[in-house]
């Protein structure tokens, strides 16, 4: 087994009743992170599924040496199976992404390469010709602006769930129920420098989006609040200069 200490990159999936696309999803994830040429792991978060989304996961075990799964016994929603995750991940730079198949994992590599080069702390994608419903891009677009405004994050796509970046940068997130949509807010409150790079996104094929009207306006503005106190309140963290 590979040390703790030795691997370059932990990639995030959480799951929630997927059971129709997580075999091709992590496939295809395990896949992208072979290519890449560096010690990884690939974690499958099945967030309490009552399909079989678990036993698919289990089952591509036996092909992929690099795939663990975290398995929770009941439903506690995506910020929850996400923060888990990341906590449990032993890579030095960490990457999350949706387990609906609309991100593609092809663009890791490029994401990586553009965390290293311009000595960034996060690398958060933008979704080029969203494949989602006019109504579900309206409301994005305007809780992206909202926010803009008010976190002042310089994100313009802050709910793309493909995200590379330093372990260090996850000591900032804090357990809101919307927290991708917050991440690089709660990065950029932390000190740590983000870039945005254009990446592609699919249409979800099978499944159903678990995105109702609580999760896309309610909760958001709520935690939007919620976070914007938070950064108001925040003190900066400075290293002492002299330790005894």
């Amino acid at each position: 087994m590979i040390e703790c200490e030795a691997l370059s990159c932990s990639l995030v999936i959480p799951f929630f009743n997927e059971v129709e696309s997580v075999t091709s999803v992590l496939s295809e994830a395990c896949a992208a992170m072979q290519a890449l040429g560096r010690s990884h792991e690939v974690i499958a978060v099945d967030d309490g599924s009552s399909d079989r989304t678990r036993l698919h996961i289990q089952g591509l075990m036996m092909h992929w040496p690099s795939l663990r799964v975290i398995a929770f016994d009941r439903n506690r929603g995506q910020a929850a199976a996400l923060l888990d995750g990341l906590r449990a991940a032993r890579g030095k730079v960490l990457i999350t992404m949706d387990g609906d198949g609309q991100n593609d994992p092809q663009d890791i590599a490029m994401m990586l390469a553009e965390l290293e080069s311009v000595r960034a702390d996060m690398v958060t994608g933008v979704r080029v010709k969203r494949r989602d419903s006019w109504l579900r891009r309206s409301m994005s677009r305007l809780a992206n602006k909202v926010r803009q405004r008010l976190l002042k994050d310089g994100v313009t796509d802050s709910g793309c769930a493909l995200k590379v970046f330093r372990r260090e940068v996850s000591a900032g997130f804090i357990p809101i129920r919307t927290l991708y949509s917050f991440m690089p807010a709660l990065a950029v409150a932390a000190g740590f420098r983000v870039k945005e790079v254009l990446v592609n996104h699919r249409t979800r094929e099978t499944g159903v989006s678990k995105y109702g009207l609580g999760v896309m306006f309610w909760r958001p503005v709520l935690d939007m609040l919620g976070v914007w106190w938070f950064i108001r309140r925040r003190y900066e963290e400075i290293r002492p200069a002299i330790i005894s």
